[in-house]
Protein backbone atom coordinates (compact mmCIF):
# COMPACT_ATOMS: atom_id res chain seq x y z
CA UNK A 1 0.00 0.00 0.00
CA UNK A 2 1.47 3.43 -0.86
CA UNK A 3 1.00 6.53 1.53
CA UNK A 4 2.05 10.10 0.06
CA UNK A 5 2.07 13.23 1.96
CA UNK A 6 2.00 16.38 0.36
CA UNK A 7 5.10 18.27 0.39
CA UNK A 8 4.66 21.05 -1.31
CA UNK A 9 4.85 24.59 0.55
CA UNK A 10 1.15 25.11 1.49
CA UNK A 11 1.19 21.71 3.05
CA UNK A 12 4.40 22.10 4.49
CA UNK A 13 3.61 25.26 6.23
CA UNK A 14 0.09 23.35 7.89
CA UNK A 15 2.42 20.42 9.25
CA UNK A 16 3.61 18.12 6.96
CA UNK A 17 6.84 17.21 8.48
CA UNK A 18 5.22 16.19 11.75
CA UNK A 19 2.61 14.09 10.23
CA UNK A 20 5.47 12.02 7.77
CA UNK A 21 6.91 11.56 11.83
CA UNK A 22 3.94 10.64 13.21
CA UNK A 23 3.37 7.83 10.14
CA UNK A 24 6.42 6.55 10.27
CA UNK A 25 6.54 6.28 13.92
CA UNK A 26 3.10 4.75 13.83
CA UNK A 27 4.36 2.68 11.18
CA UNK A 28 7.24 1.19 12.67
CA UNK A 29 5.35 0.59 15.77
CA UNK A 30 2.36 -1.63 14.41
CA UNK A 31 5.18 -3.42 12.52
CA UNK A 32 3.66 -2.44 8.93
CA UNK A 33 7.20 -1.50 7.63
CA UNK A 34 7.03 -4.18 4.42
CA UNK A 35 3.32 -3.76 3.97
CA UNK A 36 3.39 0.16 3.62
CA UNK A 37 5.08 2.21 1.97
CA UNK A 38 5.56 5.96 2.89
CA UNK A 39 6.47 8.57 0.45
CA UNK A 40 6.45 12.12 -0.28
CA UNK A 41 4.61 14.01 -2.86
CA UNK A 42 4.70 17.54 -4.17
CA UNK A 43 1.94 20.04 -4.97
CA UNK A 44 -1.36 17.39 -5.02
CA UNK A 45 -3.53 20.61 -6.64
CA UNK A 46 -6.11 21.16 -3.17
CA UNK A 47 -3.79 23.33 -1.25
CA UNK A 48 -6.67 24.83 0.55
CA UNK A 49 -7.53 21.47 2.36
CA UNK A 50 -3.78 20.38 2.48
CA UNK A 51 -2.25 18.64 4.70
CA UNK A 52 -2.94 16.25 1.80
CA UNK A 53 -2.93 12.46 2.07
CA UNK A 54 -3.06 10.24 -0.56
CA UNK A 55 -4.10 6.21 0.52
CA UNK A 56 -3.63 4.15 -2.83
CA UNK A 57 -4.93 7.45 -4.54
CA UNK A 58 -7.60 8.08 -2.08
CA UNK A 59 -7.05 11.52 -0.92
CA UNK A 60 -7.53 12.50 2.84
CA UNK A 61 -6.98 15.97 4.62
CA UNK A 62 -4.81 15.38 7.79
CA UNK A 63 -3.31 17.35 10.24
CA UNK A 64 -0.97 16.79 12.89
CA UNK A 65 -3.17 16.25 15.82
CA UNK A 66 -5.94 13.83 13.95
CA UNK A 67 -2.93 11.80 12.06
CA UNK A 68 -3.79 9.28 14.84
CA UNK A 69 -7.23 8.65 13.86
CA UNK A 70 -6.36 8.45 10.38
CA UNK A 71 -4.00 6.07 10.65
CA UNK A 72 -6.05 3.65 12.25
CA UNK A 73 -9.07 4.13 10.28
CA UNK A 74 -7.28 4.64 7.07
CA UNK A 75 -3.74 3.15 7.03
CA UNK A 76 -3.77 -0.09 9.43
CA UNK A 77 -7.21 -2.03 7.99
CA UNK A 78 -5.55 -1.50 4.74
CA UNK A 79 -2.82 -2.82 5.47
CA UNK A 80 -3.85 -5.84 7.14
Amino acid sequence: MKVAICIGSSCHLKGARQIIEQLQTMIAENNLTDKVELCGAFCMKNCVNGVNVTVNDEMFSVTPEDVKSFFEKEVVPRAL
